[in-house]
């Protein structure tokens, strides 16, 4: 588990236990979930419609074993049904939002009843957009929920009313592998439920969504040119997990995803010349397309790197970036490259003849 996240969690569920610091404890308790909310963000922004439905992990025993639309749905399907039906005693997100339709989903459970191969058909049906827009207004709206709870309601319980409640709201699937979350839920009080589900389970998924975008990444970048149409390099890029190269549908490199179609200019211009990168274009210097847009503080580094790749080719060049990270400490190259391109080639060059 992220130590970072698994920590802040931890230090919520003292701040809550105390009357004087619980305001302080739901506090960080939202920062937490708007930073996990983030994560989801960028990989619902970033990635192609294929890896939503994608089970890189299939026969793992985890979390990770699903997929990336799967985990969205359940997470937020399971806060919703906590939040509205359980705690706010209202109607959920779901059925006011008409969600249901917008997603394309055949459930409105939880999907615990779901495996293998049906999680992976289930995940091709939904309409990821319509989906992360229910999450975020889950997300939001139990934020308020719990925003305007008391400290006093912490120790609150559940009764077998509340269980029937839950059962005849069609939710929760009879099946043995999602049924036991009503007594679940119903046996744990409000401090309870604010740690599972509102909290630690959004870390364990959001986790497994981060592995398995990961395993997708790697997967897509297997055979293809580690060097971006730039001159960057993947393999030595501090996004490297994140993203799988500019030459495949997984591209979330920084300039790609500040368009809609997640193309960089740059990419565009090399595909439209039939180049392999921007280091065979007679343009390279003077271009101010893309990642080399003057106000980018990597563009003369980009630069400088593309004009190395001209001169003496991509096996020199990896070995002179291999050189430099094995030196120095360092996540993108113009903390070494500076900003000026001639100055930059000038210390591959040394490095490279050196």
């Amino acid at each position: 588990m992220n130590s970072e996240w698994s920590e802040m969690q931890k230090q919520i569920q003292v701040l809550l236990g105390k009357e004087a610091t619980y305001r302080e404890g739901m506090e960080l308790l939202i920062k937490l979930r708007n930073d996990l909310f983030e994560q989801i963000t960028q990989i619902v922004n970033g990635y192609p419609a294929e890896a939503f439905y994608r089970m890189p992990f299939p026969n793992a025993k985890g979390y990770h074993s699903k997929t990336l639309a799967y985990s969205i749905w359940h997470i937020f399907r399971i806060e919703d049904i906590v939040a509205h039906t359980l705690i706010a005693r209202n109607e959920q997100i779901f059925m006011a939002g008409g969600f249901q339709e917008k997603i394309g989903s055949p459930i409105i459970t939880t999907g615990n009843e779901l495996k293998g191969q049906e999680i992976t058909e289930f995940s091709k049906k939904l309409s990821i957009r319509p989906l992360y827009e229910y999450a975020k207004e889950v997300m939001l709206s139990t934020n308020l929920i719990l925003l305007n709870l008391e400290y006093s309601q912490m120790k609150t319980r559940y009764s077998d009313a509340d269980r029937a409640r839950l059962a005849e709201s069609g939710c929760i699937s009879p099946d043995e592998n999602a049924f036991w979350l009503i007594d679940y839920w119903c046996g744990k009080d409000i401090c309870g439920l604010i740690k599972m589900p509102f909290s630690r389970h959004w870390i364990m998924h959001v986790e497994a969504m981060r592995r398995i975008k990961n395993k997708l990444c790697q997967n897509a970048r297997k055979g293809v040119d580690p060097v971006g149409y730039c001159g960057l390099s993947c393999n030595h890029c501090f996004l490297g997990e994140w993203c799988g190269s500019c030459r495949t549908e997984y591209n979330v490199c920084s300039y790609a995803t500040l368009y809609e179609d997640r193309r960089c200019p740059n990419a565009v211009c090399c595909m439209e010349k039939n180049i392999d990168g921007c280091y065979e274009c007679s343009d390279l210097e003077g271009c101010s397309k893309g990642f080399y847009t003057p106000g980018n503080d990597g563009a003369a580094s980009a630069k400088a790197q593309a004009m190395f790749i001209r001169k003496y080719g991509k096996k020199a060049f990896f070995e002179v970036l291999d050189k430099l990270h094995e030196r120095s400490d360092f996540a993108k190259t113009q903390e070494i490259l500076g900003q000026d391109m001639y100055e930059g080639l000038k210390i591959m060059e040394k490095e490279y003849n050196g």
